[in-house]
């Protein structure tokens, strides 16, 4: 029997956790990975940037090693569509037919505000984080206004922990550089209860660092502008000279040339088993897929990881003609980092645990990274 041929679109951690899975699983699938370049940036590090604790080389690890030694080809281009229900991918550089397909693109940020041009969005990547470095180092002082938003038709479509790392991280690099006191930090957020997906504990953990750092809050006021030195909303405006704002996410463009089933907020919609209901071993896993679950459930790496697992699993059931019936827990794991203290939260349906800021989790979330890369070197 010929072996399986399976397509992943994505090179995150969604895309490259379903192949080390999908190799672990059938050593001799026949996978092809589809991404603009080979090579994995690890998102998580962009926080450091800024402060120069991290630069774009310590996050940009090429794929070569890794796509060699699980014996993946890689097809270098991007997804624009599917035809035979999934069985051929449409990409820039051509098609690519399989017998099961893994999506793993993630999402995009909603460009919708009036004037979000005049904002820094962090996550969209390591060029943005790079931007906000050298905004940084060319202010002398002035006033810096960092916030984020969702999507109201999607409330796990959101990525709310980066800007309190970010937040912090900042208020740390100007105490460290002696010049805090000529910046005035603001955070703002139309929810009243900003970061409350971690748990209540963690929303007053972080309001109550704010006013221990002097970063003024604008809660609870929906957003109606960006302009090149405010932020505009419906309880009043906030004077600022960099602006960093993260807003909800929602699907890929390329989705909207697909008959893939979409969520509300725009994303794919899938079941239980990270299966795309009503077409045939296709899966999704990570940022691209609406998920059944608590509307907590995060959009962050670890989660991604335990999605693709059960993707992966679900997807070579499926093509054996096996049980397909695996699932993924839900479970939100960060450290809230700040340069040189963290903050740990853990939640799950049944525990949320927050663990004060302590030296320890800042390196742990170093030691983390240096782990999680290895896999791919």
């Amino acid at each position: 029997m010929a072996n399986h041929r399976i397509t992943v679109l994505g090179a995150g951690f969604a895309g490259l956790s379903a192949i080390r899975h999908l190799r672990r699983r059938d050593p001799d699938a026949d996978i092809t990975l589809v991404a603009p370049r080979a090579e994995l940036h690890y998102l998580p590090g962009i926080i450091w940037i800024p402060s120069g604790l991290r630069r774009r080389e310590d996050l940009v690890l090429p794929l070569d090693k890794f796509l060699r030694r699980t014996r993946v080809h890689f097809h270098a281009g991007e997804a624009t569509g599917l035809r035979e229900r999934g069985r051929v991918v449409l990409t820039s550089a051509g098609e690519v037919a399989n017998d099961g397909l893994v999506i793993a693109t993630g999402g995009r940020f909603i460009k919708k505000l009036p004037g979000i041009e005049h904002a820094i969005t962090p996550c969209e990547g390591i060029a943005a984080a790079e931007r906000i470095r050298d905004r940084l180092e060319a202010m002398e002082g002035g006033r810096i206004a960092v916030g984020f938003a969702g999507n109201p038709n999607e409330p796990q479509a959101m990525r709310g922990g980066p800007m309190f790392e970010f937040l912090f991280g900042i208020d740390q690099q100007l105490r460290r550089e002696g010049r805090r006191e000529r910046f005035e930090l603001t955070f703002f957020s139309p929810s009243p209860e900003p970061g409350n997906r971690l748990g209540p504990k963690a929303v007053q953990h972080l309001l109550g660092e704010m006013r221990r750092r002097g970063i003024a809050t604008h809660l609870g006021h929906k957003m109606v502008r960006l302009e090149a030195d405010k932020v505009v909303t419906e309880g009043g405006e906030i004077a600022a000279d960099l602006i960093l704002f993260m807003p909800g996410m929602t699907g890929n463009a390329w989705f909207d040339a697909t008959d893939l089933p979409r969520s509300p907020g725009g994303l794919l919609r899938a079941d239980a088993h990270c299966r795309v209901p009503d077409w045939p071993r296709v899966v999704v896993a990570g940022d691209s897929g609406s998920f059944p679950g608590p509307d907590w459930m995060p959009k962050q790496a670890h989660m991604a990881d335990l999605q693709a697992v059960a993707a992966a699993t679900n997807l070579l059931a499926d093509l054996r003609g096996e049980r397909a019936d695996a699932t993924f827990a839900v479970e939100l794991a960060c450290i809230v980092d700040s340069l040189d203290q963290g903050t740990l939260i853990w939640r799950t349906p049944e525990r949320n645990w927050l663990l004060p800021p302590n030296r320890v989790f800042h390196w742990a979330k170093r030691g983390f990274e240096r782990r999680y890369l290895q896999r791919y070197r």
